[in-house]
């Protein structure tokens, strides 16, 4: 296929999917930052002038991506992921602090925030290497390689710190399970996910004697041996009575240490009980498993104590229930939901928020906007942009699973899932089932930076997508 028969190739469709929601965000930027003694939309003075700059300069991103090569991407896959990793230890050194966190550039007027670039990065150093000839993604060197491509950049980000952009590479996950990694990856999330949220709620002590109850049964269950479940009561008995002694005549924390040690020894109990039920020969594998699973769910408590700050586990804890603070830490949350309930059916009207004119709602142009397409176009709206969305996820992954080389599907099923926790996250933000991390939303909130690297990586897909022929 010649170059010229590209403009033939593209899909128009999702391009027009973009296009229409890059106009509908900017309209909302300027709904929810209208300065009457600005009126004009394209007033550069303002955000929703400059988001105009950067739509313009987003498109011309795009034209430039659509005229390379499409090997290109796969060719300097490694090399592009290398300066987004030394992009992110530069800022660490000579980025500027904005809201607490060391996450942007400063040239000028213009802040760039190179974490937003590093998503791209990822995605195209995952599919160079998952499309390797002859990789085995089955082998545990594969996994340690893959984790460290999709982590590296995550724990950089993190000492910025900015928690919410790190948790966005777990999205990678998914097209690492597409491409055959065992869905023990996606139910090890899961159980990970569940976890912190009941160590949070419940007391510890409570939650582990819950947990030994239920195992117990679990066991005897599959066992149906009352011999094995003995073996396992007492290999607990005898491990937690003689650590705790040893812990008592220390003088540690008991309450705490004891809650350590019953869930560790539950642990070690059950899993060489199955191992002999089973005659599973790699007890060594299983206690390693379950020491980190241990690990972690005393780490949760004692990172949410410890790394975050007070406003952060405020916001974790109203998210939660646990307390309640409508004028403090959840006062943006509240406020959104009260933006999008008064929109009703059909909502205010363009330009008639009252929220939104009474800059209830902080950050409404940013990390809230969605609560402005609540409260001025009401239910049909956000269902409109909702199904709009999905619209776009679904065309996206008949693309992905259309391409003929492994590169461009993996790179495929990336973007989506970093376009699809940004969508879902965002959204569960402004309606109050996710803490507040600082996400925007997709094509929608207003910042160059996330729009420059939405496009990017929308548009190399879209590149590799017209090139699958050549």
């Amino acid at each position: 296929m010649k170059r010229g028969n590209i403009i033939a190739n593209l899909d128009w469709f999702t391009i027009l999917l973009f296009i229409l929601m890059i106009f509908l965000g900017w309209l909302n930027i300027f709904s929810a930052i209208y300065n009457e003694s600005h009126p004009s939309i394209l007033d550069f003075n303002q955000k929703y002038g400059k988001q105009f700059l950067w739509i313009l300069a987003a498109i011309v991103m795009a034209v430039a991506i659509l005229l390379i090569d499409h090997r290109f991407f796969e060719f300097f896959g490694y090399f592009i992921y290398a300066v987004a990793i030394l992009t992110l230890l530069a800022v660490l050194i000579v980025g500027k602090e904005i809201n607490g966190s060391k996450s942007w550039f400063v040239m000028g007027g213009f802040q760039i925030q190179p974490s937003e670039f590093a998503k791209p990065a990822v995605a195209l150093a995952l599919a160079k290497y998952l499309s390797t000839f002859n990789i085995n993604i089955q082998k545990a060197r594969t996994f340690v390689k893959t984790a460290v491509i999709i982590f590296l950049p995550s724990l950089l980000i993190l000492l910025q710190p900015d928690t919410g952009s790190a948790l966005v590479f777990f999205a990678f996950v998914f097209p690492v399970y597409r491409e055959g990694f065992s869905g023990m990856i996606l139910i090890t999330m899961f159980t990970l996910a569940l976890l912190f949220i009941l160590v949070l709620l419940f007391n510890e002590l409570l939650l582990l004697l819950i947990i030994l109850v239920i195992g117990f049964i679990a066991y005897w269950l599959l066992a149906r041996n009352f011999k094995n479940l003995m073996v396992a009561f007492l290999i607990f008995v005898g491990f937690f009575i003689v650590s705790y002694g040893i812990l008592f005549l220390f003088g540690m924390d008991s309450a705490y240490y004891a809650a350590t040690l019953m869930s560790l020894a539950f642990s070690l109990a059950s899993y060489l009980v199955m191992a002999y039920i089973y005659r599973i020969r790699k007890i060594g594998l299983l206690i390693l498993a379950v020491t980190v699973v241990v690990f972690y769910t005393f780490a949760v408590d004692y990172s949410f104590e410890h790394f975050l700050s007070d406003y952060q586990q405020r916001r974790v804890n109203i998210m939660l229930g646990i307390q309640s603070d409508p004028l403090g830490a959840g006062y943006n949350v509240n406020q959104s939901m009260i933006a999008i309930g008064s929109g009703g059916f059909a909502g205010k009207g363009f330009l008639q928020g009252t929220q939104t004119k009474l800059d209830f709602v902080p950050e409404q142009s940013t990390d809230f906007i969605f609560c402005t397409v609540g409260e001025e176009w009401g239910f049909i709206g956000t269902f409109f942009v909702i199904l709009l969305f999905l619209t776009f996820f679904i065309r996206l992954i008949y693309l992905a699973e259309r391409q003929k080389e492994n590169f461009a599907r993996i790179y495929g099923y990336g973007i989506i899932s970093v376009i699809f926790i940004h969508f879902f996250i965002n959204i569960a933000m402004t309606i109050g089932l996710f803490p507040v991390v600082g996400i925007p939303l997709p094509f929608f909130s207003y910042g160059g930076s996330s729009l420059w690297a939405f496009t990017i990586m929308l548009f190399i897909f879209l590149r590799l997508d017209a090139g699958r022929m050549e």
